[in-house]
């Protein structure tokens, strides 16, 4: 096996693993009931507070990170929540957000970008 070779298989492995997670992550916001959503035990927040953190970890310069609109830099600060509850209508779209930036990560990345990761 070459190294072209093995660094497709590579990308293609963590994508298969990188994207299966996101599937289900997706699949739990679906399928979260209504009831739940803000009832007290913030499911909402968790899951933006999950979004927020796989987008700012799959910059390539975390000190230029700025998330989508209408999400704010507030999660970046201990104790802030933000300013309203999301709906699961918009963390569905920076779900789609994170998964097209983690499909890009992981297709751009390189021996010296990786090596640089995290």
């Amino acid at each position: 096996m070459g190294y072209n070779e093995m660094e497709s298989t590579l990308k293609t492995e963590l994508w298969k693993q990188f994207g299966a997670s996101i599937d289900m992550f997706e699949n739990a916001v679906e399928k979260c009931p209504e009831s739940l959503w803000n009832d007290g035990r913030n499911y909402w927040y968790i899951a933006y507070h999950t979004l927020f953190w796989l987008d700012y970890y799959l910059s390539d310069e975390p000190d230029k990170f700025s998330p989508p609109e209408p999400y704010t830099l507030g999660e970046l600060e201990p104790d802030v929540m933000p300013e309203r509850v999301y709906e699961k209508k918009e963390l569905l779209q920076y779900v789609e957000h994170c998964r097209r930036k983690c499909l890009n990560f992981i297709a751009d990345l390189t021996p010296e970008k990786a090596a640089n990761a995290g």
